[in-house]
């Protein structure tokens, strides 16, 4: 395919060596990892196209509303257990910037990438400018929930966007069929791209709702009306889970907290069945299903002392809806952090479209952030106890800890408040860097 060609060859190492410069003196002064890519976005657009042009299996853009950034490292994981050099943009900066930071960052001195393909996560409008630059060879697309609408409007903009994705895909785009607006981009794929789809079996359906069913409660799509899928999530009991792959059961275990990492776990095996075709090699597959553990701030857990503290990203009613279904409240001791910055959403009125009732039993200890009281009050109208409310998040963490006994505790944050909460806990225990 065409590459953009906005600087001269001469030209191309210079910018590169200062992205690389800007990336380097970023990260020793602990500055955003997605800066030194809008960097190069400005000197060389097109730095992004040219680099992933030289994969020789191409490119995965993972995208939808709830899960890409534990999908997508599940991705990674089960095509590198098949022998593929991966390049990904880990950090979750899942804009077109992210992606040429997190090159800059991969590429070596010579200024070569090298892996075989690419596994992208990318937010849904940010999808659609990158498949502008980059057409995808494989698309996995996972759902569309109301989510940040003071970002992209109505729902179904967003299944617009993703249309965008599956048109511009030229290999294969895999589909999650339980999800009406996402089994109905079939009709957007190009002529002569293939389509697969993976699924629930009947008797999950009613625990993965749609947006449509959770807000309305409607039915859940009968299996005569759905497309055949290549993965279906069979049953699960704890970490067992079973699969059906075509026409056979297997069985694995998935190690992730929320019943809805164990549905992207297939959508993330389809996927990389696509890519790997008949040179799959199915047992290993499984096997490295039940080493992946949860991505940052996605069911991630730390460990204070003999306890372990779990951080849960939570940015709409659905995924907050299927958080608080993985466990009830007398299991955990409870915080909530709710911050209202551009990348959380600025409007937090869908906390009023979840149903907290299964958090009475414990109650939660303490609520913080910038709409720490819009929380507080929340709950209160479901009589869920809260025990504090501190909007500063750094006494509100250490209070929570100090104050919740021998419980296991969890946190369920919005995006900004979450990367506050890692940076704290980085100073009282061992946190994952990114």
């Amino acid at each position: 395919m065409p590459t953009p060609r906005f600087l001269s060859p001469v030209m191309r190492p210079v910018t590169r060596l200062i992205g690389q410069g800007i990336r380097y003196a970023s990260a020793r002064r602990g500055g955003g990892s997605a800066f030194p890519g809008l960097v190069m976005e400005k000197i060389d657009p097109g730095f992004v196209a040219r680099q992933l042009a030289t994969l020789p299996r191409g490119v995965v853009v993972v995208s939808g509303t709830n899960g890409k950034t534990t999908t997508t490292k599940m991705t990674v994981q089960l095509l590198e257990s098949q022998g593929l050099r991966v390049f990904t943009n880990r950090t979750g900066s899942n804009f077109v910037r992210g992606v040429a930071a997190a090159l800059l960052e991969r590429l070596d001195v010579f200024g070569r990438l090298n892996a075989d393909i690419a596994v992208l996560e990318l937010d849904e409008a940010h999808a659609v400018h990158f498949v502008k630059l980059f057409p995808p060879r494989y698309a996995l697309l996972l759902n569309v929930m109301r989510d940040q609408l003071d970002r992209f409007g109505e729902i179904d903009t967003t299944r617009k966007m993703l249309a965008k994705v599956a048109a511009a895909t030229t290999g294969t785009v895999v589909l999650n069929r339980e999800d009406p607006r996402i089994r109905r981009l079939a009709e957007d794929v190009r002529p002569g791209t293939g389509i697969a789809y993976y699924g629930l079996s009947e008797a999950l359906r009613e625990r993965f709702p749609s947006d449509d069913e959770m807000r309305d409660k409607r039915p859940a799509a009968q299996a005569a009306d759905l497309p055949e899928a290549g993965v279906v999530l069979q049953s699960f009991e704890g970490t067992d889970t079973v699969l059906r792959v075509g026409d056979r059961e297997v069985r694995t275990d998935v190690h992730l907290y929320g019943i809805y990492n164990i549905f992207n776990a297939a959508g993330a095996l389809a996927l990389t069945l696509e890519v790997m075709g008949e040179e799959a090699r199915e047992e290993v597959l499984l096997e490295e299903l039940s080493r992946v553990t949860p991505a940052f701030g996605r069911g991630e857990s730390v460990r204070l002392g003999d306890r372990s503290l779990q951080l849960l990203l939570v940015k709409n009613p659905a995924g907050f809806r299927l958080s608080l279904a993985s466990a009830t409240g007398a299991d955990y001791a409870t915080m909530i952090t709710i911050n209202d910055e551009y990348a959380d959403g600025r409007d937090v009125s869908w906390l009023w479209d979840v149903d907290f009732d299964t958090l009475a039993p414990g109650g939660v200890d303490v609520v913080s952030g910038t709409r720490a009281y819009d929380m507080a009050l929340r709950l209160e109208h479901d009589d869920v106890a809260v025990g504090a409310v501190d909007t500063d998040l750094r006494s509100a963490l250490r209070r929570f800890v100090e104050g919740s006994g021998t419980q296991p505790m969890r946190v369920f944050c919005t995006y900004t408040s979450m990367l506050a909460l890692r940076r704290e806990l980085a100073t009282m225990t061992e946190v994952e860097e990114i």
